[in-house]
């Protein structure tokens, strides 16, 4: 790669995550509340380049905490470089209060150097904001997470149990292509910019080149519903290399009202099916269905073994207890469902 051309945009710019031939393991799946509210902060600083956020956007302008807002807006930016304490590592079950909490404990000195990279990224009113940040990063840390609280209570927090079924519905049907189709086969399918050969994952970026060794550590995939137009990358220790994609299935109405989900399936399955199905994101005890659901456990069993035979939930043994969670084609239902 010509050295002359980072930062700048070129056709020839990629990120190539090196892993081991064959080495499934080292390819794991993650959510990331923090990356969803960092882009729909980009979503509200340019909607126009953002047209399947635009359902979102009309319900939340009018709710949005302007001061919480102002300070993620000078973090995060409208485009390019991001910086990577606003995230922590995605995992299969990172929900917001981890996330927020991650970030209430994010080490200054990367912080520090995080807002340097973004003090030379920006001008203006946001570069002297910015360098006061960098001035005192423990203020800073506390102001920012005290803006990710406000504005994710505003503008995220009604909307994430759609954009949670959405991403778990992503990966649910990826994870079966790994096992069905090979690693090859579901790389490639992620997105135009992403391509797998020579045991790597191969990204096709704007402005950034790197080869990555990720043998040992693995790489983790993370879909997005507010990310909509592209790929991005973490590439930087101590993160784990994180490569970030746009959710299938996303469409305009991704936004609407969770109640018009609940009638639909409770059209296909019956309302105390549909409620258990759509519940069964994270593992549960058949008391703990049946308590929730309002019925006898025996009840409750009985419609969980529907389910499983249906193909639509997996019931695994956890010592005594049986905990029951959605099975992929669950997961591809409930997201096919908004």
């Amino acid at each position: 790669m010509d050295r002359n051309m980072e930062g700048v945009e070129w056709e020839h710019h990629r990120v190539d995550f090196h892993l081991s031939p064959g080495d499934i393991q080292a390819v794991r799946f993650g959510i990331s509340p923090g990356h969803e509210l960092a882009h729909a902060v980009r979503v509200l600083l340019r909607p126009e380049q953002y047209p399947l956020a635009w359902g979102w956007l009309k319900s939340v302008r009018d709710r949005l905490p302007r001061d919480a807002f102002g300070v993620l807006a000078h973090v995060i930016g409208a485009d390019g470089y991001m910086p990577d304490f606003v995230t922590t590592t995605a995992r299969w079950d990172l929900g917001p209060d981890e996330e927020l909490a991650a970030l209430r404990e994010a080490p200054l000195a990367g912080m520090r150097v995080d807002l340097g990279k973004m003090v030379v990224r920006s001008s203006g009113r946001r570069q002297e904001a910015l360098r006061r940040m960098q001035d005192d990063p423990a203020r800073a840390r506390a102001m920012i997470a005290d803006a990710w609280a406000e504005v994710w209570e505003a503008a995220m927090a009604p909307v994430w149990p759609q954009l949670e079924r959405i991403l778990r519905s992503d990966i649910a049907v990826r994870s079966r292509t790994i096992a069905t189709e090979g690693l090859a086969a579901m790389a490639s399918g992620i997105h135009p910019q992403v391509s797998w050969g020579d045991g790597s994952v191969r990204v096709r970026l704007r402005r950034h080149s790197e080869d990555v060794d990720c043998r040992g550590g693995g790489l983790v995939l993370v879909p997005s519903v507010m990310s909509s137009w592209g790929c991005m990358v973490i590439t930087e220790p101590p993160a784990q290399p994180t490569l970030f994609y746009p959710a299938r299935g996303v469409t305009a109405g991704w936004a609407a009202d969770a109640e018009d989900l609940v009638r639909a399936l409770e059209a296909l399955l019956g309302p105390v099916r549909a409620a258990i199905l759509l519940t069964a994101h994270v593992p549960r005890t058949t008391s703990r269905v049946a308590a929730e659901a309002g019925i006898a456990v025996s009840t409750a069993s009985h419609h969980l073994t529907v389910l499983r035979d249906a193909g639509l939930i997996v019931s695994t043994r956890d010592g005594a207890r049986m905990m029951h969670l959605r099975a992929p084609l669950g997961e591809a239902l409930v997201g096919a469902a908004l």
